[in-house]
């Protein structure tokens, strides 16, 4: 079975130091988990990197016994066992089982770049397989907002890749739990966010059938639950490239009702008119209607959108700026339609592939160099 899960990291500043690439491939493919001080070496030290680094990467060709490894590497045969099994599913290295004896490993292909390049077929085909589960639920009709604003893309990509399974018998989980599971969105260790109506799976089938952004508030109202968790899981939607954050224009006029109430109270009318924006944007008559409402405390929402209906959505969000205000983020399925999602998804994941690609290639002349140098 094909299983492995990926953070997009920074290609190593160093390209000729073994160690940096041999722990840049241990990082991507979560080969490791970091533990603080422990790993303040890199996980140089750790059996995983001294597997990767001074046998399958550093000698390709042979083929290594897994009892001499575990003599070399001083481990036990269970916990090789883990290390050998984790770099299998994810299609770099194979095995033979000859005889009866212990079963002997080696690196696909011959060598690092042939084994990345299996590796990066098998996660697109993945990909583009799995994506197709979400197709009989998607009924978002891509509708856009007032004004559409770039995607904040500060969130580091994760996202994990498994072949296609039937659900266990024994699961409390869905089809759609185990999907989500599979690409990462239920976190490291889902527990009883596996269930069918976990709050995760609740919330990305809301995502799935909806238009508008939605928004923390709107989130807990709907789903329950608190407010931190529910922003933690929805960031880990986000991580994954199925799902973006961003600014709900759609609320953009209670925004700047919000702004224009709390200005009007700390600065006053002279402000608002210089520096708020008032005699830059609108005309004499929106400045008169909307002065008058806020010194008598009546002005509504309703009123700045009536106010404002002539008003280009552009400039009333360069209103809002110079009025101080903030407009609230939201999240979305990252795409109008399933294919666009997909889109988006195997951009990012395209993105680490080349440099997987890369370091697999650095890698290879790095070791062939002190190869000819040992000779």
């Amino acid at each position: 079975m094909f299983s492995v899960r990926l953070v997009e990291q920074a290609l190593p500043s160093v390209d000729r130091d073994i160690d940096s690439l041999v722990e840049w491939m241990t990082e991507t493919l979560c080969l490791v988990r970091k533990r603080g001080d422990a790993m303040a070496d890199g996980g140089r030290a750790g059996p995983v990197h001294r597997l990767l680094r001074d046998h399958l990467f550093g000698q390709p060709q042979r083929a290594w016994d897994a009892q001499m490894l575990a003599d070399e590497l001083a481990l036990m045969p269970a916990s090789l066992n883990h290390h050998l099994t984790r770099l299998v599913e994810a299609g770099l290295i194979g095995y033979t089982n000859e005889g009866k004896g212990w079963r002997r490993y080696y690196l696909r292909g011959g060598s690092l770049p042939n084994a990345v390049a299996f590796f990066q077929q098998h996660c697109l085909l993945v990909l583009q397989q799995r994506m197709k589960h979400l197709e009989s639920d998607w009924s978002r009709q891509g509708s856009t907002l007032p004004v559409e604003l770039p995607q904040d893309n500060s969130a580091p990509f994760m996202l994990g890749l498994v072949d296609h399974r039937p659900v266990p018998d024994a699961s409390t989980g869905s089809a759609r739990s185990h999907w989500m599971n599979d690409f990462g969105l239920l976190g490291e260790r889902p527990g009883q966010e596996i269930a069918a109506d976990s709050i995760s799976v609740r919330l990305f089938n809301t995502l799935l059938n909806r238009d508008a952004p939605l928004s923390l508030d709107e989130a807990v109202e709907i789903h329950g639950g608190q407010k931190a968790r529910t922003g933690r899981i929805l960031e880990r939607f986000r991580a994954s490239g199925m799902v973006e954050r961003v600014a709900r224009t759609d609320r953009l006029q209670s925004a700047l009702w919000t702004a224009m109430t709390t200005q009007h109270q700390r600065r006053g009318e002279d402000w608002m008119l210089k520096k708020g924006g008032f005699q830059r944007l609108l005309n004499e008559e929106q400045q008169r209607n909307l002065l008058k409402a806020l010194a008598h405390g009546s002005l509504t929402i309703e009123d700045v959108g009536q106010q404002l209906e002539a008003t280009d959505a552009r400039e009333q969000m360069l209103l809002l700026n110079l009025l101080g205000g903030r407009l609230p983020m939201g999240y979305r399925m990252a795409g109008p339609t399933l294919a666009s999602v997909q889109r988006s998804v195997q951009d990012r994941l395209e993105r680490v592939l080349r440099r997987m690609v890369r370091v697999a290639d650095l890698l290879a002349e790095a070791t062939n160099s002190d190869t000819v140098d040992e000779a």
